[in-house]
C-alpha cells in the first residue's frame, strides 16, 4: 500500500472545507501554504508526497522534491499534463466530471437554440410579427442522429440525455467504453476505428474531448468536408479542437448550419473575429451555471482518488504521457486571422506600452507562454494573463496591473 505521509495543499476553500480534504488524509501530515507564498510553498514540497492546488502545475512543484501525486482541483488539465511530471513518475489528477450535468445541458441548450432558431423566434417577438419564414422545415431532436467525441465525464453525460431525447448516438474515443448499450455505435481510436462514420452521418457533432497534441484542430476543413450539409457543431470543451477559419468558411458556405461556440482559440475573441456577429453562431463566455455545492463533487472525486492511491487502483481523471499538449506552446510567433499580429505588434512598436508590458512582465517573473500571454495583454484580460502564465498574483496587484495596462493602450 502506498504510504502518504506528508500532504501540501494551496486550495483556496473556506476552512471549513478545507478540513474535509484534510480529514481525507487522516494519519499523513497536512500542511497549507498560501497559493502566493512562493518560498514555503518551495520548502514544504520538498519531502511531501502529494501536492493539491487549486490551478495548473508551474514550475514551483517540478523543482527538486518527491511529489508523487499531484491532484489539480479543476477540468482541463492540458495546461498540467507537462512530459517532465510524466518522466518522474508523477501520477497526475484533475477533478474533471464535478459539472458533467451542467456541461450536459449546456450542450443541449446550444442544439436546442439551432433546432428552434432562437435568434430569429425572438427577433420576430421583438417586432409582434407571428411566425418565421422557413419554419415549417425546421426539425426537432427527436429521431435525429448526434456524434458525440470524447466520452469521458461530460461525454456520458450527454449521451444519457440525447437518449432521453429519442435521437441516436454515435460516439468516438480513444478508449473502450463499457455499457452505454443504447449508443448505436462505439467507435474505439485504441481498435482501429475511424472518426469518419461520426463525421459523415452525424447530424449534431459535439466535442467533449479533451485538447492534445492528437486533437488539436481534430475539426478542420478536411473533417468538414466529410460531413452532412447543415450540420450543427458545438463546442464546450477547448477551442484549439477547431480550425477556426475553416469553421467560419464552413459557416459562410451552409456546410455547417449551425455552431453552439462556449471555448474559442483565443478567448476573448477580438471584435473583428466573424464569428461574433454570424447570425448561426450562438456563443457563450466560457462559462456554465454550477452544479450545487461544486466543491463537495470536488471533494467527493478527491475522497475516491485517496482511496485508489492508497489501494494502489488506477485514478480517477488521471493524466497520462498521451495527454501532452505542445500545439500551441511550440508556435513561437504570434499569430491569428483577426487583427491579433496587428494587435500585438502596435504593443511592441509603442514605447510606452512596450515600457508598461515589459515592467509587468518583470515583475511577474519569466514569461513561459509569449504567445498567448501577448494575445492575452493584447485584450486586457490581466487575469487571464496570470493564469495562463501560472503566476501567484494578490488581487491589489491584479487591479494596479489592469489600471496600469489600459493606460497605456490609451497613450
Amino acid at each position: 500500500m502506498p504510504e502518504i505521509k506528508k500532504v501540501v495543499s494551496t486550495l483556496m476553500y473556506p476552512a471549513d472545507r478545507l478540513e474535509e480534504v484534510k480529514a481525507l488524509f487522516e494519519g499523513s501530515e497536512f500542511v497549507q501554504v498560501n497559493y502566493s507564498d512562493s518560498e514555503t510553498l518551495v520548502s514544504e514540497l520538498k519531502d511531501a508526497d502529494v501536492a493539491i492546488l487549486p490551478m495548473d502545475v508551474d514550475e514551483r512543484f517540478l523543482g527538486e522534491n518527491k511529489l508523487k501525486w499531484i491532484h489539480c482541483d479543476h477540468a482541463g488539465l492540458n495546461n498540467s499534463a507537462k512530459p517532465e511530471i510524466f518522466e518522474r513518475g508523477i501520477i497526475l489528477t484533475g477533478a474533471a466530471g464535478r459539472s458533467a450535468p451542467v456541461l450536459a445541458e449546456h450542450c443541449v441548450y446550444f442544439m436546442l437554440n439551432a433546432c428552434y432558431h432562437t435568434r430569429e423566434l425572438i427577433h420576430a417577438q421583438e417586432e409582434c410579427r407571428w411566425g418565421v419564414e422557413g419554419m415549417e422545415q425546421w426539425k426537432g431532436l427527436y429521431g435525429r442522429t448526434a456524434g458525440i467525441i470524447g466520452m469521458g465525464n461530460n461525454g456520458k453525460m450527454l449521451s444519457e440525455r440525447l437518449h432521453a431525447f429519442g435521437m441516436k448516438l454515435i460516439t468516438y474515443d480513444r478508449y473502450d467504453i463499457e455499457g452505454f448499450d443504447y449508443i448505436n455505435q462505439k467507435l474505439c481510436g485504441n481498435k482501429g476505428d475511424s472518426i469518419d462514420p461520426l463525421l459523415e452521418q452525424s447530424d449534431f457533432i459535439i466535442l467533449c474531448v479533451a485538447l492534445n497534441d492528437d486533437t488539436y484542430h481534430m475539426l478542420n476543413k478536411a473533417a468538414f468536408d466529410k460531413m452532412k450539409d447543415g450540420v450543427v457543431i458545438v463546442n464546450m470543451s477547448r477551442g484549439p479542437l477547431i480550425a477556426t477559419e475553416d469553421l467560419i468558411d464552413a459557416l459562410n458556405s451552409g456546410k455547417v448550419g449551425c455552431a453552439g461556440l462556449d471555448v474559442f482559440e483565443e478567448e476573448p475573441p477580438l471584435p473583428e473575429n466573424p464569428l461574433w456577429h454570424m447570425p448561426n453562431v450562438y456563443i457563450t463566455p466560457h462559462t456554465t451555471p454550477q452544479v450545487p455545492d461544486r466543491t463537495g463533487r470536488s471533494i467527493e472525486i478527491l475522497k475516491e482518488n485517496v482511496r485508489r492511491y492508497r489501494a494502489g487502483e488506477p485514478m480517477i481523471n488521471q493524466m497520462h504521457q498521451a495527454d501532452v499538449y505542445k500545439a500551441k506552446g511550440e508556435v513561437e510567433k504570434p499569430e491569428g486571422p483577426f487583427g491579433v499580429d496587428d494587435k500585438v505588434a502596435a504593443i511592441l512598436t509603442d514605447d510606452a506600452s512596450t515600457e508598461t508590458l515589459l515592467d509587468i512582465m518583470e515583475e511577474c517573473g519569466k514569461q513561459r507562454q509569449p504567445k498567448g500571454a501577448l494575445h492575452m495583454v493584447s485584450k486586457y484580460k490581466v487575469r487571464q494573463l496570470f493564469q495562463l502564465m501560472k503566476l501567484p498574483v494578490t488581487e491589489e496587484q491584479m487591479a494596479e496591473f489592469d489600471v496600469r495596462l489600459k493606460e497605456s493602450f490609451g497613450k
